[in-house]
């Protein structure tokens, strides 16, 4: 039986496959308490974190999101269990950080991951539809620096506790969740969470945990990568990856309108504001540094999970920019973009094409 699902996953339809789960979960997830329309988002999960380390101090967004931790540690028994499990790292690192950071810095001025872009839209929430476009537009833009020879360098094999540390980290999060522990003569509390807001609606623990280990699981056989799949679609004519996202959208939203879940509008989306322009141009930064660094935020963690010292660099930079978003008035509310979120975009749209241009190498004809 196994074997039979594992050939599955691992064949054209797998990312079909797993586009489907994560679709039918994330609404579930909302519906079990996490917040409106955002019950998979990596990059507000990632953001959620950083505030409950004490990264911003953002009260209303602080809260250690577990299924992040099963996003690795799923993928590392899949990696385990079927020896794919390859600890590498040295591919430009101090780059992939940086890239990390303003990718999550273009999130949060649209307000969701693309992941959750996809949750938004098949909820009804139309906001979603520029962040989506600029999404594609980013890609398209970081697919002419592949064409032209852009290049990262290459990574290289590594003992396996490096490949371990993502997953120590994926622990220790869920020790710090679950135990609460405080420190000090008076108890003072190093872990913080939300008493409203965002932060403080969650599905119940154990099985937000369990939906982010079999997500990993199933994302690490499959290769499901919704930045992937439009980059290949457009740069391979392959669209088997592009599958998974449309049986992503589909699921999604026939789960929401079972759920009662579907509203659609511009106005009054749950986490989401209406300034077009920010919304579409987020997303082209996000979408831009995703493709220079090789996948989604979720093809991050997962890379992580299975070894690569590389994804987990550029995972940690996400963590935090979502810090510096918050700290320095980057990121986007319900009310609009943050004072300097316009500009930070603007910032790391330069910071990404300066890296497309100048880290190419020659190609030979």
């Amino acid at each position: 039986m196994f074997s039979g699902i594992n050939r599955l996953l691992m064949s054209r339809m797998g990312p079909a496959v797993t586009g489907t789960v994560v679709g039918i979960l994330a609404p579930v997830l909302s519906f079990m308490g996490n917040p409106g329309n955002m019950g998979i988002c990596v990059a507000c999960f990632s953001r959620d974190i950083a505030g409950a380390l004490g990264m911003h101090r953002a009260a209303v967004v602080q809260y250690i999101r577990p299924e992040l931790s099963g996003f690795i540690l799923g993928s590392l028994a899949a990696a385990l269990l079927y020896r794919e499990f390859k600890p590498r790292a040295g591919s430009s690192p101090i780059i992939r950080f940086f890239l990390g950071m303003f990718a999550m810095i273009g999130a949060l001025v649209f307000l969701g991951c693309p992941w959750r872009a996809y949750i938004r839209l098949s909820a009804g929430d139309l906001n979603a539809i520029p962040g989506i476009i600029g999404l594609t537009a980013g890609i398209i833009i970081g697919i002419f620096f592949l064409w032209n020879g852009f290049s990262l360098g290459r990574s290289y094999p590594a003992k396996k506790p490096m490949g371990m540390i993502m997953p120590a980290v994926a622990v220790t999060l869920l020790a710090l969740l679950i135990l609460a522990p405080t420190f000090g003569p008076e108890g003072a509390a190093p872990i913080f969470f939300s008493e409203k807001g965002p932060g403080s609606q969650h599905a119940p623990v154990w099985i937000a945990l369990g939906v982010g280990l079999l997500v990993g699981w199933l994302a690490q056989r499959s290769r499901f990568c919704t930045v992937g799949a439009i980059r290949d679609l457009i740069m391979l004519k392959d669209g088997h990856l592009f599958k998974g996202v449309l049986a992503f959208i589909a699921a999604a939203f026939v789960t929401n309108y079972l759920l009662g879940q579907f509203h659609m509008g511009w106005e009054g989306q749950p986490i989401a504001h209406t300034n077009t322009l920010w919304n579409f141009m987020g997303m082209v930064l996000s979408g831009l540094a995703f493709t220079l660094a090789g996948g989604c935020p979720g093809r991050q963690f997962i890379m992580s999970g299975e070894g690569d010292g590389d994804a987990g660099i550029f995972v940690l930079g996400m963590i935090v920019g979502a810090g510096f978003a918050h700290n320095f008035s980057l990121a986007s509310s319900g009310a609009g973009p943050g004072s300097f979120g316009p500009s930070a975009t603007i910032v790391g749209i330069i910071f990404c094409l300066a890296i497309g241009f100048l880290m190419r190498e020659k190609v030979s004809v």
